[in-house]
Formats: structure tokens, C-alpha cells, sequence
């Protein structure tokens, strides 16, 4: 990966962060907790939601790592502030919430799919490989979210499954991403997790004849 490319692929990144993070707060304040609100985190403004580590620091590493290395690019944003005890159905809305983000990236890479066979339409290739470059990434994150380890939001719908205290959650979660650095290293979750992106990404392909 050049660095223009790469560049453009991090302008990807935190711009799919920002709307990931923005349906966790719209949804929270649409289910009785304004916490995100009122910090000014129901926002399409990516300065808002800018993680110094996994939306500055580790993507741009990537960048400037070795080719092989660097076309694996993934981050986090700061995470949305939700107050469990301020929403109407304790953990019906904590699903919504937690969900409301990889559904908004599933809802990206569908218009990003969709957009990338106008842009072939237009007889734009340019635009069309930048869309589905997008659209991989989009659903990169998506499914990486689902992985049911705290903090990531997979992890709520196993806690409300398990009956888990919200205390006991917040401790689990201050070291979950230990636990996500060390699961992404066995070769089944990696396999899983690659044929899960690129599965749904073809179907979405032959759906919108984008080839």
C-alpha cells in the first residue's frame, strides 16, 4: 500500500468510526439516556469522537508499516458514554444501543456497495474500487464489533444473555482489549472473521452487479 493510499484508506476509517459511534449515541438518546448528548457525541463531527490511540496513533502506524503489514487497517473511537440506569428497558435498549453501531456500518457498506455501481454506471472505476474498498472496511468493523469480548459490542448481548452485573462488566471490560489482541491471534477467529466480511461483501456485489 502507497501512502496516498494508505491515506485515503485512514480518511475511510475514521470516517465510518464517526458514524458508528454516532448511532450509538443517537439510538441512547432515542432509549431515555442524554449522558452522550450532552457531551456533544450525537455528532457527525469526527473530532468528537477521536480516540488518541485506536483513531490517531494505530492506524497511521499501519500506514507507514511494512506493504504486507499495512494492508490490514483497523482502530477504535472513544466510546460512547451511555448511563444504563437512564434507559426505558434496561437491557431490551442496551442491545439496541450496542447494535446500533455495526448495523449502521452494515447500512454504509449496502450504500457504499450500491454507490460504487453507480460510479461504474458513470464509467468510473476510480470511484467504484474506492467505494468497495470502503464498503470491506465498513463491514470489517462491523463484524469485528460482534466479537462478544468486552468492551466490544458483541459483549452486551452475551452480558444481558449470562445475566451479568453492570459492575462486573465495566472490570471485565477495563482489560477486554488484552483479551481481543490475544483472540485475534488464533487462526480460526481470523479465518472466521475474513470469510464473514468478504462473504457478505460478495453478496452484496452480485446483489448490485458490482464486479
Amino acid at each position: 500500500m502507497d501512502i496516498a493510499g494508505g491515506l485515503i484508506q485512514y480518511l475511510m476509517l475514521v470516517a465510518l468510526l464517526t458514524f458508528h459511534e454516532f448511532a450509538h449515541a443517537w439510538t441512547a438518546w432515542k432509549c431515555g439516556d442524554d449522558t452522550a448528548r450532552l457531551q456533544g457525541r450525537v455528532s457527525l463531527n469526527p473530532l468528537v469522537h477521536i480516540d488518541p490511540i485506536g483513531t490517531v496513533l494505530l492506524p497511521l502506524l499501519m500506514i507507514f508499516m511494512p506493504t504486507g503489514a499495512s494492508r490490514f487497517m483497523i482502530g477504535w473511537a472513544k466510546p460512547v458514554p451511555v448511563n444504563p440506569y437512564n434507559l426505558r428497558n434496561k437491557n431490551f435498549d442496551d442491545i439496541l444501543v450496542t447494535m446500533a453501531g455495526p448495523l449502521m456500518n452494515l447500512l454504509l457498506a449496502v450504500l457504499l456497495v450500491a454507490a460504487a455501481r453507480a460510479g461504474l454506471f458513470f464509467h468510473s472505476l476510480g470511484v467504484a474500487e474506492y467505494c468497495v474498498q470502503a464498503a470491506a472496511m465498513s463491514l470489517l468493523l462491523c463484524f469485528f464489533n460482534l466479537i462478544p469480548i468486552p468492551p466490544l459490542d458483541g459483549s452486551h448481548i452475551l452480558r444481558v444473555a449470562t445475566g451479568m452485573t453492570w459492575e462486573t462488566y465495566q472490570n471485565l471490560a477495563r482489560f477486554g482489549f488484552i483479551a481481543v489482541i490475544l483472540v485475534l491471534q488464533i487462526p480460526l477467529v481470523r479465518v472466521l472473521l475474513w470469510n464473514a466480511v468478504h462473504g457478505t461483501l460478495d453478496g452484496l456485489q452480485t446483489i448490485f452487479n458490482v464486479r
